[in-house]
């Protein structure tokens, strides 16, 4: 083949590429496009929530006002999404009690039939019309780096996109979104520790667009650092750095995991190189079988053990850092006593499940304990000292210049571990501890078939991982 006509196909490859991208893009579009019905909907009732919201603020505080923030004051909702974010400013002068009090009384005024919650501060969370509506207090700044809570900061990211993007930019992100919905790497709960909403619109900004954002993606090399308005920045210590444009001190993608960023690759090479719709569509595997599960086991020749507790009643932000933490200090106590851990994720349901799969099921009656080296007289002399006389220990002998001794293990299997007292040694998230405390049941092996009913869909991810 001659140079011409290598070039030739080349273009003509990369012309039928851009020319697939652009048909599953349009697809997708015409899929997650609120229509003009809906939008119609979403402000109407928009705006009746503000009317409310700035009538009541106002009885309190008559230098409050109130805005709607998030993706649908943006427009970068997607068909479907029902979320209404309502925030009442009060200005600075304010004290936070009195602010938390009229914000209170304001959300319940807005939402007489909503509920409280907390984040940083109590707010109003309720549904009007099928929309899921929060009204949220915070205070009026001049700038984001004044803050006094994590909400404060909403307003600015607002109004610095608002400025920004434009209805094609709008629409990208609408499709980064979806494709982060159809990876399973969207959203900044620390459940699933992706990509937040502001994120998203952040990277399509920055690298205008959602195409010119997979094509960056794909050849990313962590750490990753963009800084939209050149700030001066701090240093940080995460795989993805994107400098928050309204505060320098601030990473926005601080909560995204490794995993979620090199996930987030993965499928970005893989739409570009074959575009289809499917990567745009959650793909939950089928639950588990019972019969699946025991083949499972079988083929795989591992150990599956499980500590199943009742679920901390909690909210997902508190309960999952505690689980991971108690996964840990699990895992780290089962790999020191010899189980060799090959595997590990945490559950939560109306229970909790810590599943960690071994490698090593069952260990010798007795482990090896290395001294120090006899020439070091006085530790080796104590150790020697603190052995001798010990008639359940074989030794101390001495083997390559130090002493040794075979001692009697304290747990020959995983189960007798993480049903002792033992178990309360490692480091376990403190709701979690106490859960256990009231009790807990250990499985082991084809034991594991009792989860079924619960967690049948996140066996199913355990046993046949995807990117």
């Amino acid at each position: 083949m001659s140079e011409e006509d290598a070039e030739r196909d080349e273009h003509e490859a990369a012309e039928t590429s851009a020319d697939n991208v652009e048909s599953v893009v349009d697809e997708v579009h015409d899929r997650i496009e609120p229509d003009t019905d809906e939008r119609e909907h979403l402000r109407d009732v928009a705006a009746r929530l503000i009317d409310s919201a700035e009538t009541a603020a106002k009885e309190r505080c008559p230098d409050a006002d109130v805005l709607q923030v998030g993706s649908t004051a943006r427009d970068t909702w997607i068909s479907g999404d029902r979320d209404i974010d309502i925030f009442v400013r009060f200005p600075p002068e304010v004290d936070r009690e009195d602010l938390e009090r009229y914000g209170l009384e304001v959300g319940h005024e807005t939402l007489p039939e909503g509920h409280e919650e907390y984040a940083e501060h109590p707010y109003v969370k309720g549904t009007v019309e099928g929309f899921d509506v929060d009204v949220v207090p915070c205070f009026r700044l001049e700038s984001a780096t004044e803050i006094r809570s994590a909400v404060d900061r909403t307003p600015f990211h607002t109004q610095y996109l608002e400025a920004r993007l434009d209805d094609d930019l709008a629409a990208d992100v609408r499709l980064t979104k979806q494709f982060l919905k159809g990876i399973g790497a969207y959203g900044s709960d620390l459940r699933t520790r992706g990509f937040s909403g502001y994120l998203t619109e952040l990277l399509v900004w920055e690298y205008g667009g959602f195409r010119p954002l997979l094509e960056a993606a794909a050849n990313w090399r962590p750490p990753v650092e963009l800084d939209p308005e050149e700030h001066a920045r701090a240093t940080f210590d995460d795989p993805l750095v994107v400098i928050d444009p309204t505060d320098p001190e601030r990473n926005v993608a601080a909560v995204c995991s490794a995993e979620n960023v090199a996930r987030f690759q993965h499928y970005a090479r893989a739409f570009l190189a074959a575009p289809r719709v499917e990567l745009f569509e959650p793909n939950e595997p089928e639950p588990l079988t019972e019969a699946d599960l025991r083949e499972h086991i079988d083929r795989r020749g591992t150990t599956p053990v499980v500590v199943r507790f009742a679920a901390p009643d909690l909210v997902d932000d508190q309960l999952y850092p505690q689980l991971q933490k108690s996964l840990d200090g699990i895992t780290t106590g089962l790999d020191d006593r010899g189980f060799d851990v090959f595997r590990a994720t945490a559950m939560a349901d109306e229970t909790a499940a810590i599943l960690v799969e071994l490698a090593v099921s069952e260990r010798p009656a007795v482990e090896r304990h290395e001294g120090p080296p006899v020439h070091v007289r006085n530790h080796a002399e104590g150790f020697y000292e603190a052995y001798a006389d010990d008639s359940e220990a074989y030794g101390p002998f001495i083997e390559d210049g130090r002493y040794v001794t075979e001692r009697p293990r304290e747990f020959t299997t995983a189960r007798e571990f993480l049903e002792s007292d033992r178990l309360f040694d490692v480091g376990l998230g403190a709701h979690v501890e106490t859960a256990l405390e009231d009790e807990y049941t250990v499985l082991v092996g084809e034991e594991l078939t009792r989860l079924l009913e619960e967690f049948g869909t996140q066996l199913s991810r355990h046993v046949e991982p995807r990117p």
